[in-house]
C-alpha cells in the first residue's frame, strides 16, 4: 500500500505561522502534523505501507528532507513530488503519479482524525471519510444510497443536499484506474468552480460501475486556522495522553506546576510558572513568571511574566507579556 499526501498549498489562513514553514509541519502535540497523519494511517491500514508521496510547493531540502524522515520512521519509503501551481485536488494527486499505482490511501495534510480506518479492501473498489457537518457550503460532499453506497458527489453545495462532508481521507483499491481518470481531466480540461477536482474523477469511476463507500470518523480535527489548531493540540494531548513521547520532562523545572496533559520538549527551562492543562512547548524554550494554558509555543523562545490562553507563538519569540491570546509569528518581539 502507498500513501499520497498532497500538501503543496500556502496555509494563508495560517499566517504569520505559515510565512516561514509549511502548515503541514507546524507542531501539534509534539509532533508536526503530517508526522501524526502519516502515523495514525500507517497503524490503521492493516497493511504495510511501502511508500509515502509527499506533494510539496518550494519548501526547501531541509523540508523535504524531514519529510523523508518522517516515512522512514514508518518503515516507508519517502518521496518528494512538486505541484507548481493551485490547480484543483486532482492536479496536486497527479502530480505524484509515480506513486498511484496499486492499493492507495490520499490524505489531504490539514486535517487529523480518530477512525478504525481501511476494514475491507478486497470487497470494495474504495472507501471516502466523512463527517456529518452544519454547514456543508464549503466541503465536497456526498449521497448514499441505504447500503452506505456512494450515489453522488457534490463540491461545496450553495444549496443543501448532503450534511456528508468529505473530510480529505481516501482510500482507493486501484490506483492506476483513479490516475487515469485524473488524466481525462486534464487532459480535457474538465474544471469545476475553476479547478480540477477529485470528486469529478471519483464520480466518473461511479458513473463506470466501481463501488466507493462511505466510512465515517470517531473524530475529525480540522488545522485550518489558529483556534482550529490550538483545539486540535488539545484534542491530540488528551487522545494521546500518557503516550511517553508528548509527555517528556523538562531539564529543568523551578517552583513550577505541570498540569497534564502536555508535551514539553528537550531542554526546556520552566520557572514560577503553571504551564497546562492542554499546552504543547517546544525545545530550548524558556518560561518564567507565567500562566500559560491551551497554547501552542514552538522552539526556542522565551516567555516571561505572561498570562496565555488559546495561544499560538512561533519559534525564537521573546515576549514579556499580559493577559491576552496571542497569534505571534517566528522571530517576533513584544515587551
Amino acid at each position: 500500500m502507498k500513501i499520497i499526501v498532497p500538501m503543496a498549498g500556502m496555509g494563508k489562513r495560517m499566517r504569520p505561522h505559515t510565512l516561514t514553514i509549511p502548515k503541514p509541519l507546524i507542531p501539534v502535540a509534539g509532533k508536526p502534523i503530517v508526522q501524526h497523519l502519516v502515523e495514525d494511517i500507517t497503524k490503521v491500514c492493516h497493511e504495510k505501507v511501502d511508500e509515502i508521496a509527499f506533494v510539496i510547493g518550494n519548501f526547501g531540502k531541509e523540508v523535504e528532507q524531514n519529510l523523508i524522515r518522517i516515512a522512514e520512521e514508518q518503515g516507508a519509503k519517502g518521496s518528494i513530488y512538486y505541484q507548481d501551481e493551485p490547480l484543483g485536488t486532482a492536479h496536486a494527486i497527479l502530480c505524484a503519479a509515480p506513486a498511484l499505482t496499486g492499493k492507495v490511501v490520499i490524505a489531504f495534510a490539514d486535517t487529523l482524525f480518530k477512525t478504525d480506518m481501511i476494514a475491507d479492501t478486497e470487497n470494495t473498489d474504495g472507501y471516502i471519510w466523512v463527517s456529518k457537518i452544519d454547514d456543508p457550503r464549503m466541503f465536497g460532499v456526498v449521497k448514499l444510497d441505504g447500503t452506505g453506497v456512494i450515489t453522488d458527489f457534490v463540491e461545496k453545495p450553495q444549496t443543501f443536499v448532503s450534511d456528508l462532508a468529505i473530510i480529505g481521507i481516501y482510500y482507493i483499491k486501484d490506483g492506476d484506474n483513479l490516475k487515469a481518470e485524473l488524466q481525462y481531466l486534464i487532459d480535457n480540461d474538465i474544471r469545476d468552480k475553476g479547478e480540477y477536482q477529485l470528486t469529478n474523477a471519483l464520480e466518473n469511476m461511479k458513473q463506470k460501475g466501481k463501488k466507493l463507500r462511505a466510512a465515517t470518523v470517531e473524530e475529525w480535527l480540522d488545522c485550518g486556522n489558529k483556534d482550529a489548531t490550538v483545539f486540535t493540540n488539545n484534542r491530540m494531548l488528551e487522545i494521546k495522553k500518557g503516550a511517553a513521547a508528548n509527555l517528556a520532562t523538562p531539564s529543568d523545572i523551578k517552583n513550577s506546576v505541570i498540569i497534564q496533559p502536555c508535551f514539553i520538549g528537550e531542554g526546556v527551562k520552566i520557572e514560577n510558572s503553571v504551564v497546562g492543562p492542554h499546552v504543547s512547548v517546544g525545545k530550548n524554550t524558556s518560561i518564567r513568571g507565567s500562566i500559560i494554558k491551551n497554547s501552542i509555543i514552538q522552539t526556542n523562545s522565551v516567555i516571561n511574566s505572561g498570562c496565555i490562553d488559546n495561544s499560538m507563538i512561533g519559534n525564537f519569540v521573546n515576549l514579556t507579556g499580559e493577559v491576552r491570546e496571542y497569534s505571534m509569528g517566528d522571530y517576533t518581539t513584544e515587551q
